[in-house]
């Protein structure tokens, strides 16, 4: 039976020719870059993080990887704690160790690249209790891997798990993991909106059906989802290039906190189609409508010819292009937790 094959919206394709990689590695060797910035660490915030079942927070452990804790749940997206990726090093040591990190709820997978997803960090993470939610098409081989509390989504999808709404959403990407597996599962992002506070239609309040802490997932558009009150709605955008679903994915969701990469994105000809320059970072955060941007996919690995403080430099001077306030782009350090405290929609 033929594999599927999963596309990007409009079929864009982010496919390069043997001659436009071997013509990126002889540009790459004229380079010379400056990797003497650093990304800040900060000492985590343990006992607080431990402690936490009321505030939001947003704890960046490195590139895609956040510690997120949201209406009660904790939450990890795209764990990787690898010490390399390939052959190159990790440039900055993990936020949070990973022995440290409190117990999980939830792991958000936006696809099965090897940035975003590292098997020997996922089995260190996963406990009895913890949900593993994976793009389309992915689950089979999470379980082959012996993952098997293990939910997949299509884009749009949504469930609710103990009171929290989470969508899968699209991005403009692609995957691969071996020679034979490309495009064979989805990629995306992640919208988490506190359930209690989002707002749908009569017909899809009907439709959703929850078991304990655990509903199935629905396909279909959510045109009414927006939030009011309790904690803000979260945009984990995953891996991506400038798309028109950052103007889709506004006009459903009432955004107050994007999750915005940044990196990855020279050169600019190889790259435009799957990763967003720091200026379509913000373009995109414009069009969703969201309220604070926090950069990542940067400063972490070097996957492309950009270096971390070229990325938030060109970030700076294009904020200040647009007119954005400052207090709107929260630049987080390694380990340093953004906390969001809301009196509405706590838990007990």
């Amino acid at each position: 039976m033929p594999k599927i094959r999963y596309n990007n919206i409009d079929n864009v394709s982010t496919d390069k020719t043997l001659k436009e990689f071997k013509q990126w590695r002889e540009q790459r060797r004229s380079k010379v870059k400056d990797y003497s910035y650093t990304v800040p660490k900060h000492p985590p915030e343990l006992d607080y993080l431990h402690a936490n079942r009321d505030d939001t927070s947003i704890t960046w452990i490195g590139h895609s990887t956040f510690f997120i804790q949201y209406y009660g749940l904790n939450i990890v997206t795209d764990p990787v704690w690898a010490e390399k990726m390939g052959f190159q090093r990790r440039l900055g040591a993990p936020g949070i160790p990973i022995q440290d990190i409190p117990p999980l709820d939830v792991i958000l997978i936006s696809h099965s690249h090897y940035d975003h997803l590292h098997l020997a960090s996922l089995r260190k993470l996963i406990t009895a209790k913890t949900l593993l939610i994976v793009p389309d098409g992915l689950k089979r081989k999470m379980i082959r891997k012996g993952f098997h509390r293990c939910q997949e989504m299509k884009w749009w999808d949504h469930m609710t798990l103990g009171g929290v709404k989470i969508t899968f959403v699209p991005a403009q990407h692609w995957t691969r993991r071996t020679l034979f597996d490309t495009n064979t599962s989805h990629w995306g992002g992640y919208v988490l909106e506190s359930h209690h506070s989002a707002t749908t239609s009569a017909a899809e309040s009907a439709a959703t059906t929850s078991n304990q802490d655990e509903s199935s997932t629905e396909s279909g558009k959510n045109d009414t989802s927006k939030t009011s009150g309790g904690p803000p709605v979260l945009y984990f955008v995953g891996d991506t290039g400038y798309f028109q679903g950052f103007k889709t994915i506004g006009e459903r969701f009432d955004i107050g906190v994007t999750l915005m990469p940044i990196g990855a994105y020279d050169p600019e000809w190889f790259m435009t189609s799957q990763h967003v320059t720091p200026e379509e970072a913000l373009q995109g955060f414009v069009e969703s409508g969201s309220q604070l941007m926090v950069p990542m996919h940067y400063g972490t690995f070097k996957l492309a010819d950009d270096t971390p403080k070229e990325a938030l430099d060109r970030l700076e001077a294009e904020r200040e292009r647009l007119g954005i306030g400052k207090e709107r782009i929260r630049v987080l350090g390694h380990g340093e937790t953004l906390r969001i405290h809301h009196e509405e929609g706590k838990r007990g």
